[in-house]
């Protein structure tokens, strides 16, 4: 009872405290037709004009910055130093007239053209970012800032904590550091991640070891043609950007990777829709991009994704997994028309996995026609971990219950790099109509596909349309495997549903999957799954592909 009493007075102090922050939290608006730098800014008819005026306000925890909707802002909105709680963040958005109808709120839009960055947010924490509009297309008479251009910019430098941001319902397109009609060489597209001045969607920027990006949240956002990458996420060695939620958005026809992440801990991925990475509708475009692709991550979950129409003459898979990470997990994304390909590990990877994924018509690229350097590649393990360094295969790597199909049209190219060690390749469907063949993993140094004997291989219980489905000179070669036709509902369609196994007797009866040997890990949360792609409950053993069918009435497949 003492304690209580002590509690409750120390309580009221806190419900206070809150409540007088809440009450002190203000509205500053800003118009920039009808507003003036010198009005308070405190109310719609009385508004601020120019974003620069923000660097003069003394924001608050609960404050918000409100712009007017269906207007245009020139300039850039920089928010540097601002420290919100978890219950008062700043809020950024954009409003509108009262009475104005719900389908005609069209948000504020940002012009950043000639600007570094459309929002900056740096070494802030806990701010909203909502219904806005971001553009910034080449700098005009302006003599441009830095050497790239943003949308929106989350920095971390020093000794910063930067937590609790959120872009919510943005809208971001045409970002360009160039002029239009600028052209870039053709080695450009060749180098690592590009070399000249680029335009990106969606950046978060941490390269302070002291310093600390976490608790990002990107939703419900779009993003379409930028030059360069559509969201990135850039970390140090010592994985600096953690706990990020990319949720809902959809990226599309961007120069480069859709999303890319590097340097991260604990991201989640789900629900996205990327298409047409490595566009290159534009001149000012790198052209070349995977849907996603990972570098130096570690505990990121992919899921609930579509990467689709990735071109580019290197990598451009629709999500790849680059060297120098763990524990990531591709499950229940849709894959299809992807020029790199479908599975892309490289090397110094560690309990990776592609399970319970639909792949269609991935790896149609072929290297040397329209400048491609590498094959495109229906399933690759790669010991690249860097041009200067050894090469070391991926390890414990697992893929199971995916289905891919590969029209009769295109070959399904394999490649293996000897060095891997602990591959499992269990319970899917290679659907592949046409031919199969083995090739070099084709970086600076090609992949090892010699036919030494690897270490700790499970290569059972797949189905394969035919026994060519899988090259015989492989270096793996698959065991106690299952052959014909599964009876999709709809081959070559882009609807999950078109891939509903009709033939039981084929696809039902997978095996449980077991951990490698010397795998003390596993995958994060788990190895066994609990639904399939569709959602359906896995009762027992799995069955074979993305999706299990149980039981399939006739009239339920003349609906399909």
């Amino acid at each position: 009872m003492t304690t209580n009493r002590k509690l409750i007075p120390l309580l009221g102090i806190l419900i206070v405290f809150t409540s007088l922050q809440s009450a002190k939290a203000k509205d500053y608006f800003f118009h920039p037709q009808k507003g003036n730098d010198q009005n308070s800014g405190l109310n719609a008819g009385h508004p601020f004009q120019s974003l620069s005026k923000i660097k003069d306000l003394t924001l608050q925890p609960g404050d918000r910055i409100l712009l007017a909707g269906g207007e245009v802002f020139r300039g850039t909105l920089e928010l540097v130093g601002f420290k919100g709680s978890s219950n008062h963040p700043l809020f950024i958005q954009s409003y509108w007239d009262e009475g104005t109808d719900s389908g005609q709120r069209i948000p504020a839009k940002i012009d950043a053209k000639g600007f570094a960055n459309g929002v900056l947010i740096e070494n802030s924490s806990f701010v909203q970012v909502r219904n806005m509009q971001i553009t910034g297309d080449g700098y005009g008479e302006k003599l441009p800032e830095g050497t790239m251009r943003v949308g929106v910019l989350i920095l971390a430098t020093g000794n910063a904590q930067v937590k609790g941001i959120t872009l919510d319902s943005l809208r971001i397109s045409e970002v360009f550091f160039e002029e239009k009609g600028f052209i870039r060489g053709a080695q450009e597209v060749k180098s690592a991640n590009g070399t000249q001045r680029y335009g990106w969607g969606i950046r978060l920027i941490n390269q302070s070891d002291a310093a600390m990006i976490e608790e990002v949240k990107i939703l419900n956002s779009q993003i379409s043609n930028v030059s360069h990458t559509g969201i990135k996420l850039t970390g140090n060695q010592s994985q600096n950007i953690r706990r990020i939620t990319i949720a809902g958005n959809k990226v599309t026809k961007v120069g480069g990777p859709g999303i890319q992440m590097s340097g991260v801990k604990f991201v989640h991925v789900t629900d996205n829709e990327v298409a047409y990475s490595g566009s290159t509708d534009d001149s000012r475009k790198w052209g070349r991009g995977s849907g996603l692709w990972t570098w130096g991550a570690s505990n990121v979950l992919i899921e609930k994704n579509k990467f689709m129409y990735a071109n580019g003459p290197g990598d451009s898979a629709g999500a790849h997994i680059d060297y120098n990470c763990d524990n990531v997990v591709l499950q229940y994304n849709l894959s299809a028309h992807n020029a790199g390909g479908f599975i892309e590990v490289l090397g110094n990877n560690y309990n990776c996995a592609y399970r319970y994924n639909i792949s269609v018509n991935d790896g149609h690229r072929i290297k040397g026609q329209d400048g491609a350097f590498q094959e495109g590649k229906t399933f690759w393990l790669s010991g690249y971990q860097g041009e200067k360094k050894p090469r070391k295969g991926p390890v414990n790597s697992y893929f199971y219950n995916n289905t891919i199909y590969v029209a009769a049209d295109l070959v399904s190219k394999i490649a293996v790099d000897n060095g891997s060690k602990g591959i499992l390749i269990a319970n899917n469907i290679f659907h592949i109509i046409g031919k199969s063949e083995q090739v070099a993993g084709d970086q600076y140094v090609p992949d090892d596909i010699s036919s030494r004997v690897m270490e700790e291989v499970f290569f059972k219980n797949n189905l394969f349309l035919h026994e060519n489905s899988w090259p015989s000179n492989a270096i793996i070669q698959a065991q106690e495997s299952r052959f014909g036709d599964p009876g999709f509902v709809n081959p070559g369609g882009l609807n999950p549903e078109d891939y509903i196994p009709t033939n039981l007797a084929l696809t039902q009866n997978g095996i449980e999957i077991p951990q490698l040997p010397g795998d003390r890990f596993g995958l994060i949360e788990g190895l066994k799954i609990k639904k399939d792609f569709l959602g359906n409950l896995i009762e027992g053993n799995p069955g074979i592909g993305a999706i299990q069918v149980l039981k399939l009435s006739t009239e339920s497949l003349k609906a399909k």
